[in-house]
């Protein structure tokens, strides 16, 4: 099979196109014929001499999320078929094909939703959706701000946040402030024009996935009894030292924060769950949720996409067709 590996620690210009052995099925798990992946930051980890390390197998598969078709199943498998198209998470996703525990991160697809929207669910709408109602405890009728709107997370952030009833605005960049307006952001901050944090509002939940502002500056924005969640994937940049700054960021947001009558989250992680990927499958086939592709790459074109991701420049996803 065809897979994008990373054969030593590198930027993602040195990724590689290689052939490789199908992945083993074992007996409880599933092998995955995959039709579609995307990129995410968390996917420059594995470039790093930290990340490569772990990963024991040489050389090492890039990707986490896809959606495909199962091939085969093993022995003790009663969830799934061969045939059923699903979507999920999984180490080694850059390949055409990938293994995976049934009991892991994977669920059925909807029939609704194509290979190419699911594929951007697993770790960006994970993560936007887990900030929201699991750290965000969101409500209906909150005043919620997403500062990052326009990147994976933050687009579906906004999307999320309006499907649970809230009143969203929406932080971005000049380029992207008709497509955040567009995916249904109530209000669109451009921050290279206005001082969003001087604007007088007050918000019940700030979901931070650009991680650029002070304490300070946050504490003119929340109420007493507000909520900040700052979402960690938005520091993991390879060769940035992006992941420790943003670690000193939210650990400082946090201690900051101690007595000030506002609840911190800071630093949170996605899980990937088969509730939660079922429950964004849904969203999507009931239109409540629109995946946003900038662009689709061959897998050939992994390289450039993670460039894009590491600049923090995407518009939404980059969506990767593997096998049509």
């Amino acid at each position: 099979m065809r897979a994008v590996v990373c054969r030593r620690p590198s930027a993602p210009g040195e990724l590689e196109v290689a052939e490789l052995d199908r992945p083993a099925v074992t007996d409880d798990g599933l092998l995955v014929r995959v039709h579609a992946s995307s990129a995410n930051p968390v996917d420059l980890y594995a470039l790093s001499p930290v990340g490569h390390i772990l990963r024991r197998r040489r050389p090492v598969v890039v990707g986490t999320d896809f959606a495909g078709t199962v091939e085969a199943i093993g022995r003790r498998v009663t969830a799934f078929e061969p045939g059923d198209e699903v979507f999920g998470a999984a180490r080694g996703s850059f390949a055409e094909y990938v293994s995976i525990a049934a009991s892991g991160g994977v669920v059925r697809k909807p029939p609704g939703v194509s290979f190419q929207d699911a594929a951007t669910l697993p770790v960006a709408a994970s993560t936007a959706l887990q900030a929201l109602r699991d750290h965000g405890r969101i409500e209906s009728g909150q005043r919620v701000l997403v500062n990052g709107a326009s990147g994976g997370v933050g687009t579906f952030a906004v999307q999320i946040a309006r499907s649970f009833g809230a009143e969203v605005t929406a932080v971005c960049s000049t380029r992207n402030v008709d497509l955040v307006r567009a995916i249904g952001a109530g209000m669109v901050i451009d921050y290279t024009r206005d001082d969003f944090t001087r604007s007088g509002e007050r918000y019940d939940l700030m979901l931070d996935v650009a991680g650029n502002r002070s304490w300070s500056d946050c504490t003119r924005m929340l109420g007493k009894g507000a909520t900040y969640v700052g979402v960690g994937a938005a520091g993991v940049q390879h060769g940035k030292g992006g992941s420790r700054a943003a670690v000193a960021h939210f650990l400082e947001m946090r201690l900051l924060s101690i007595g000030s009558g506002r609840r911190v989250v800071a630093l949170f992680i996605a899980k990937l769950r088969k509730d939660d990927l079922e429950f964004l499958g849904r969203l999507v086939e009931s239109r409540r949720v629109k995946p946003v592709i900038e662009r689709s790459y061959e897998l050939a074109g992994i390289p450039e996409a993670l460039r894009r991701i590491d600049e923090g420049h995407a518009q939404g996803k980059l969506a990767i067709v593997v096998q049509r």
